[in-house]
């Protein structure tokens, strides 16, 4: 895999550069269903006004090194301690430093393999400084270092009919974003936080930063990515069975 990405770098580059127009190709066809109850809908009218209304790849703010602020971990366990699926898996992987750890990509791609932290650090890398503004009323800035997901997804192939991008994480959660958030320039998978190595409480060794939404988009742990033209909802592991919006746009 390593040797086959080194060789494609400036193809992936070029194509990052024309992520525009191949999103512009996508029909991306009905909403997301909703469920639960009435509210629901409110979720599907967000995401509607938001694709309608504003420019589809306008960045979010950046700030500077002097804007990076204290960035509690709230809400996260090592999945080495929880009793997941992937618990012992990532026991194994963290006493190697995850050396051995490896992000699986799936589905509607030409070419379905594994990357290792190694083969994503010889993509080109983005670094931005960008606040994380959480559901439950706190923010904070910091800097992530990461690859584009694009470049990922281009390395793959991905293919025509694709709609959605699914993520699973080591901790059994499921979410997934739609193709403009996924080819977004600030949407990366982090391998780096204020200079240094994502750190495990943070989601290391690698995360999902979708910096158009809430923070809980952000998938920390990230194992698995699904390419599909179907929408998933991730049933009892994702966010609609578990009362938050598929699409929290912000």
């Amino acid at each position: 895999m390593k040797s086959r990405l080194i060789s494609r770098r400036g193809a992936l580059v070029a194509g990052l550069a024309s992520a525009g127009g191949f999103l512009l190709t996508r029909n991306l066809g009905e909403l997301p269903p909703t469920y639960g109850h009435l509210l629901r809908m409110g979720d599907n009218l967000t995401y509607a006004a938001h694709r309608v209304l504003l420019p589809g790849q306008s960045l979010v703010k950046e700030f500077t090194h002097a804007d990076i602020s204290s960035f509690p971990a709230i809400g996260t366990t090592n999945p080495a301690s929880m009793d997941r699926s992937g618990s012992e898996d990532f026991a194994r992987l963290q006493h190697g430093q995850f050396a051995d750890w490896q992000l699986s990509v799936e589905g509607l791609v030409a070419s379905p393999g594994t990357f290792r932290l190694a083969d994503l650090k010889t993509l080109p890398a983005r670094t931005q400084i960008t606040r994380h503004t959480c559901e439950e009323g706190w923010s904070a800035i910091a800097e992530w270092t990461g690859v584009p997901l694009a470049l990922v997804l281009q390395a793959a192939g991905i293919k025509p009919e694709a709609r959605f991008v699914s993520f699973r994480s080591f901790d059994d959660w499921a979410d997934s974003i739609d193709l403009l958030d996924a080819f977004h320039p600030q949407t990366i998978l982090a391998y780096g936080m204020n200079g240094r190595e994502l750190p495990v409480p943070h989601g290391g060794p690698v995360r999902l930063r979708v910096e158009r939404q809430l923070g809980y988009k952000s998938m920390k742990f990230i194992r698995h990515i699904i390419v599909s033209s179907e929408f998933d909802d991730g049933g009892r592991n994702g966010n609609i069975q578990n009362g938050w919006s598929w699409y929290a746009g912000i």
